[in-house]
């Protein structure tokens, strides 16, 4: 489930730098805060799969 949760939040953030960018376009400070919100969100779970992914190794290395 690993590889689609990263996909999904690459997706998230890709979303966000769209809503981003249309809220600078078009003047729409609240599109683009919701852009940024979107963006961050997809960031902070990539980390947390980063760090899954990094325990799941640290066990492998253990074992």
């Amino acid at each position: 489930m690993g590889f689609l949760d990263k996909l999904k939040n690459k997706a998230q953030q890709a979303k966000g730098r769209g809503k981003e960018e249309a809220g600078r376009q078009s003047g729409d400070p609240n599109l683009e805060a919701e852009g940024k919100s979107d963006r961050a969100s997809g960031g902070v779970k990539q980390v947390g799969e980063k760090a899954k992914d990094a325990a799941r190794e640290a066990k492998r290395t253990v074992e």
